[in-house]
């Protein structure tokens, strides 16, 4: 697949996900098989109301090309903070969330609001690849809802506008992430379309990254949830579209020293405090599955600082392994 001047073979994306995808968890998915990561969607507005926590999103990881993604409905004021969002972060990409469903951020006409206004998307589109040089991409639903499924018009609206590459997550905003993925209209989105379609949905392992490759022919697949606790899944995937074989995940001791490492680097990003705070969710997602686990998973709930955590990854290896 090309995305401007990148060539990148059997695309495999982590998706973009608000409290997830920081630098610290795009790095560890980067290097486990992740060839593009995007970062946590940030608010046009606060990028050019100079707020520094939304700017501290942008943080680009190494090991994948990055694209930095923010939202928003105002065409002036996206390509404005897409100037900021690059020269902040140094990504390769530029990419536009038209896909989040939830109401706080889809109800005022972003995220997926924007399938609701389909002419104010173009302009936005247009606008901001006229604002920087690097590829533009967009993320977007297959409509507002079952009575209102307007991917197909949309799609072609995004690449007629100047985006490099379209992202098709196939649930309506309504369905948020329930019900099945609608893989044969992301098909539709492909047959259509000249630029690269990347078919989000329902992918959680190497089997079904396959099966959707081939019931959509899109050109690489974004894999979102089933990514919590499991940056492996990228491996696997990998592995898949390769026609080789994946051994599976590692032993749990391997397993948690990516989390360990995972932590230590939202460490140097974020401080103490938060890295805690957001490790309780994430070695929860990592001991998922584990036999006995209730007693650290209790622990984890109340991790303080990175001792506890060391001192529970140390606990856990020896226990239950």
């Amino acid at each position: 697949m090309k995305l401007g001047n990148y060539e990148i073979e059997k695309p495999l994306i982590l998706g973009p996900m608000a409290g997830v995808t920081d630098w610290a968890f795009r790095t560890v998915c980067a290097q486990l098989g992740a060839n593009i990561t995007v970062t946590e969607m940030v608010s046009s507005r606060a990028l050019v109301y100079k707020d520094q926590k939304s700017a501290a999103l942008l943080k680009k990881n190494e090991g994948s090309l990055c694209g930095a993604q923010i939202f928003g409905n105002d065409p002036v004021i996206m390509a404005e903070a897409a100037q900021l969002a690059l020269e902040i972060s140094g990504c390769d990409f530029l990419d536009i969330n038209m896909g989040c469903p939830m109401p706080k951020i889809a109800n005022s006409g972003d995220g997926c609001g924007l399938m609701r206004t389909p002419e104010i998307a173009g302009r936005i589109v247009r606008s901001v690849c006229d604002a920087v040089d690097v590829p533009v991409t967009v993320k977007c639903r297959l409509g507002w809802d079952k009575g209102s499924i307007n991917v197909l018009e949309f799609a072609a609206l995004m690449e007629e506008n100047g985006a490099s590459m379209l992202t098709v997550h196939g649930r309506t905003r309504s369905m948020l992430y329930s019900g099945t993925a609608d893989w044969d209209m992301i098909a539709k989105v492909k047959k259509q379309l000249h630029i690269p379609v990347i078919a989000n949905g329902d992918i959680v392992d190497g089997k079904t990254a396959v099966q959707c490759i081939k019931r959509t022919g899109a050109d690489g697949v974004m894999i979102g949830r089933a990514s919590f606790g499991d940056p492996w899944v990228f491996a696997d995937a990998s592995a898949a579209l390769s026609g080789g074989s994946y051994e599976g995940r590692p032993v749990l001791k391997d397993r948690v020293a990516i989390a360990l490492k995972q932590f230590s680097l939202a460490y140097q990003d974020k401080g103490e405090h938060i890295a805690c705070l957001e490790a309780r969710k994430h070695f929860a997602w990592y001991l998922r599955g584990v036999a006995h686990s209730s007693y650290y998973k209790t622990q984890i709930s109340s991790i303080q600082k990175m001792e506890d955590i060391y001192r529970i990854g140390e606990g856990i290896c020896r226990d239950l392994e």
